[in-house]
């Protein structure tokens, strides 16, 4: 996954790249996806991606307010201008390249089929045709679902949020 804080940041140390950062930022972010964004019990934003995002606003000296948005409004709220960038996890594709600017991928992370602990579901087509698969909406593992699992009779459930 890389994180798209992208667009108008350009994090460089040259003093010419300072000079030409926004003096207020708005960071768009999906606060369903811990631990890289969620919110405490205060109702506070808090994550790995929150972290970043403060220590590098505080390095630029700029100051940078959260924007919520689900995860599939992240991207058409850039381009709308809502918001200047983005600190949430996304993967990297063919097709959000073709929208925005990504950073370097900062860490990757696997996807995995979760099921109850006494389940005898198994991760293979067999197994889960007739079954229901939920996926969070706007994600590589939906398009992955609806592309290779629907056709092979596995009903994939898009949901907005990790918390529905």
């Amino acid at each position: 996954l890389a994180l798209s804080l992208s667009l108008v940041l350009a994090f460089s140390s040259a003093t010419a790249a300072f000079a030409a950062i926004p003096q207020k930022i708005r960071i768009g972010t999906d606060p369903t996806y811990a631990p890289f964004e969620s919110k405490n019990a205060q109702g506070e934003l808090v994550g790995f991606d929150i972290d970043l995002a403060k220590e590098l606003c505080k390095r630029i000296n700029t100051q940078c307010t959260f924007v919520e948005n689900p995860l599939d409004a992240l991207i058409p709220s850039l381009k709308a201008k809502k918001i200047d960038a983005i600190m949430s996890s996304l993967s990297i594709t063919e097709k959000r390249q073709q929208e925005i600017a990504f950073t370097d991928k900062l860490y990757a992370a696997d996807s995995r089929l979760v099921v109850a602990k006494n389940s005898d579901i198994q991760p293979t087509v067999a197994s889960l045709k007739g079954k229901r698969v939920g996926v969070l909406q706007g994600t590589t593992q939906e398009t992955f679902g609806n592309e290779h699992w629907a056709p092979k009779g596995i009903e994939i459930v898009s949901y907005q949020g990790q918390d529905q």
